[in-house]
């Protein structure tokens, strides 16, 4: 998957996450406290920001459970605080969509906000989601945000004996003008959080989507259910140029 080519998912890109997911070879563990969380790091040609590998497990918590809290835009806005912004741009297939999502972020920094390819597949006890940055020709910068690149994010989850596993990947540039150290140093020490934070709102995903929270609209589940949602094209996210590298002098200041 490379920023700004769109390109349906396929064997191998799944491959790729899971072995990221489960080969350490050239990662460096920067967490490990003994609790059931552990953070890595990893050093690469395309850009001076770390990609960062976490693996977790959630007790008494099902593979489906984690891959539906997950998916479910409406579930979001329940537990993550940072989000501003998450909208469904349309399907380019029932397993791939692009969507906007825009997110706070402490002052004096700007806030970020990303167009993403996601795309994921539903193995039973395995399932892999996908994204990375794309670009939309409904969708360029807009003003007091600065667009963010996600070059990679990945999830992989799996059930097992105590619950379910969790492996997470990310390699994002957050341009303006951030330094990449800044930016590495405070992604490994936020990844545990992120995953307390995703642990506690799997607790209560199930209660909540059974309260009348359209228990059983899952598109990603249910491919039929993506029937009535709009539908893009490639060439609907081809029509911007090269807006993913254009933003690059935009500063980080006060809002």
């Amino acid at each position: 998957m490379e920023p700004g080519i769109v390109k349906i998912a396929d064997d191998a890109d799944f491959d790729m996450l899971k072995n990221l997911i489960d080969d350490h070879t050239n990662w460096k563990l920067d967490y490990d406290k003994g609790d059931e969380t552990k953070v890595w790091t990893k050093t690469t040609p395309n850009t001076s920001f770390k990609m960062v590998k976490v693996q977790s497990v959630f007790p008494e918590i099902c593979a489906t459970t984690l891959f539906d809290v997950l998916h479910d835009p409406n579930y979001r806005k329940e537990w993550d605080e940072h989000m501003q912004a998450s909208i469904e741009i349309g399907y380019l297939n029932p397993n791939n969509d692009v969507g906007y999502y825009a997110l706070s972020c402490p002052a004096p920094v700007k806030n970020r906000d990303f167009v993403l390819q996601r795309s994921w597949l539903d193995m039973g006890s395995e399932k892999l989601i996908l994204n990375h940055s794309v670009n939309h020709k409904d969708y360029a910068s807009r003003k007091g945000y600065i667009r963010a690149i996600s070059h990679l994010t990945g999830f992989v989850i799996r059930d097992n004996p105590q619950g379910c596993f969790l492996g997470y990947v990310s390699q994002t540039d957050p341009k303006g003008k951030l330094p990449s150290w800044l930016v590495n140093k405070i992604t490994q020490k936020f990844a545990p959080k992120v995953v307390k934070q995703l642990r506690k709102a799997a607790d209560g995903y199930e209660t909540w989507k059974a309260a009348q929270n359209d228990p059983f609209l899952k598109p990603w589940v249910y491919p039929e259910q993506t029937m009535n949602s709009p539908r893009i094209s490639v060439s609907d996210c081809a029509s911007v140029g090269d807006q993913i590298i254009n933003n690059v002098e935009d500063c980080d200041e006060t809002r």
